[in-house]
């Protein structure tokens, strides 16, 4: 099996080509080591860094933006979304503060990425 991504490390942005044989991972196009690994991570298990936001129960603004504390694998991101847009929370929160502990088993919290008074 062959895949191909452009490598998001550095903004060098390569052109990478992955392929599974014989029970390894052979990346080309990579012009460093990064771009080596994030082709291998990509091929096997992408992960990406959860940013949504969440209503507010507030007047002025109805929306807050939010942040994973770390990558979360890939194919959870829409159905972590549709469970964060089912929140709303209650000022006044702090830039940092912990809006979901642990989401959905990941190990990784949500965040506020906005101070809301």
């Amino acid at each position: 099996m062959t895949k191909e991504f452009t490598c998001i490390v550095c903004p060098v942005s390569c052109s990478l080509k992955v392929e599974a044989e014989n029970n390894e991972i052979l990346v080309t196009g990579n012009q460093c080591k990064r771009g080596m690994i994030f082709g291998q991570n990509e091929f096997t298990h992408p992960m990406r860094m959860l940013t949504t936001t969440v209503k507010i129960d507030g007047k002025n603004l109805h929306r807050l933006p939010v942040i994973s504390t770390k990558e979360i694998p890939k194919d959870k991101l829409k159905d972590l979304v549709k469970e964060l847009y089912k929140l709303t929370v209650k000022g006044p929160i702090k830039r940092g503060d912990v809006i979901v502990k642990n989401i959905s088993n990941t190990g990784a919290d949500i965040i506020a990425t906005r101070t809301i008074q």
